[in-house]
């Protein structure tokens, strides 16, 4: 039987779940990391593409939205150093359009409306307005997927390609693991273009908001205390945290 082309189309290659064997056994990088400029990274320019970007400037504070785009650019650069195999413009756009969603789930609106984790949240909320776009089914779905698993760290089974590029790119914004995947040269010319205004502090925030209100949260998960002081103690970006 065929493999369904979505599968590569999309990004739903299966890559192994625990992040420090992905890079050990897929790495295809070579020398040091590449300092990239926000110009050299274009914008998947599709009407879809487009219409999720806007949603996401109106809806997210200016702080999320800001690390949003960041998680774009950085994971632009771990993808053309590490992984640079699975690019397509296929994939590129469901990358973007997760980066913008990923987040959703957290907003003032969101977060409260719901008893459910605000990874899950989000994902429902994803699935449901890229169906609206008239996005192909296997892509948002597989959105609708990557962000209810973004923050689904471990270290068995398996996750897609882009649950994977999305974490590494999280968890590089928000508590500078892996450093050596990302030059500091496209850190400042990404913080330059989407300023971080505070985010270790805003997000440690956020996580501490959520667990107060939903003791059971998915977040719990990396460590009731151990996230948000991880977020907030994020020395790699501290010297950019206040620009």
């Amino acid at each position: 039987m065929a493999a369904n082309p979505a599968i590569q189309t999309y990004g739903w290659t299966p890559v192994p779940r625990d992040l420090s064997i992905l890079l050990k056994e897929q790495s295809q990088a070579s020398g040091i990391p590449p300092a990239v400029t926000v110009s050299s990274i274009p914008l998947p320019s599709s009407s879809l593409a487009k219409q999720v970007h806007e949603y996401a400037q109106k809806e997210l504070a200016l702080q999320t939205f800001n690390h949003s785009m960041r998680v774009y650019y950085y994971g632009q650069a771990i993808l053309g150093y590490v992984f640079p195999s699975w690019k397509s413009d296929s994939f590129d756009e469901t990358y973007f359009l997760t980066c913008l969603l990923h987040d959703i789930g957290t907003t003032d609106r969101n977060m409260p409306a719901t008893m459910m984790s605000f990874e899950f949240y989000g994902g429902y909320l994803s699935l449901d307005l890229l169906k609206g776009l008239k996005s192909p089914i296997e892509q948002a779905e597989n959105v609708a997927e990557a962000v209810i698993r973004h923050q689904d760290l471990g270290t068995t089974g398996k996750q897609t390609r882009i649950g994977a590029l999305i974490q590494l790119a999280t968890i590089f914004d928000n508590m500078g693991l892996n450093p050596e995947l990302v030059s500091k040269g496209t850190i400042e010319e990404v913080v330059k273009a989407y300023p971080r205004k505070g985010w270790s502090g805003c997000f440690a925030k956020t996580i501490r908001k959520e667990n107060g209100l939903k003791g059971w949260a998915h977040t719990t998960h990396l460590g009731e205390n151990d996230f948000p002081q991880g977020v907030e103690g994020n020395k790699l970006m501290e010297p950019y945290d206040n620009l």
